[in-house]
Formats: C-alpha cells, sequence, structure tokens
C-alpha cells in the first residue's frame, strides 16, 4: 500500500486544501472560467463546492488535474 501511494501526488492533500488553492492562485473568477461548474460560478464557496465536489466524480477530476498543473506550474517557476 506505501508504494501505491507514494506514486499519487494527492496522497495526503484533502480536498478542502485543494479547492483553497485554487481560489487562492486563480480567484473565483478564474477557477469559474477553466472549470465551467455552477459551485465556481454562482455564489462561490468553499463549503457549497466541496459538497458539490464530493458527490461528482468528473467534477473532482478536473479539480485535481487542475490542481496538479497549477502545482508543476508554481514548481516550474521556483526553479
Amino acid at each position: 500500500m506505501g508504494e501505491q501511494q507514494a506514486n499519487n501526488p494527492l496522497h495526503g492533500v484533502s480536498l478542502a486544501q485543494i479547492v483553497n488553492s485554487l481560489v487562492e492562485y486563480y480567484g473565483w473568477d478564474q477557477l469559474g472560467n477553466r472549470i465551467k461548474i455552477r459551485c465556481f460560478i454562482n455564489d462561490p464557496s468553499v463549503k457549497s463546492s466541496l459538497k458539490f465536489l464530493r458527490k461528482t466524480p468528473w467534477a473532482r477530476k478536473k479539480v485535481e488535474d487542475l490542481y496538479l498543473s497549477m502545482q508543476k506550474s508554481v514548481w516550474k517557476r521556483s526553479i
């Protein structure tokens, strides 16, 4: 099990941490432009977003993919 998680870049990162990081980096407007889901566009909040993302696997996957892309971008800039 440890080896399997070692290759998982999201291991140890909660969905709340992911959403908060994306909001801090992009802001709600840009996040809503990048991932077109209502919880990011209409009256967005972390709480409503988490509720929706926990029930909607396809949306969660998009959010996780954007987070990983953001992390790579931030990492490249720090080099």
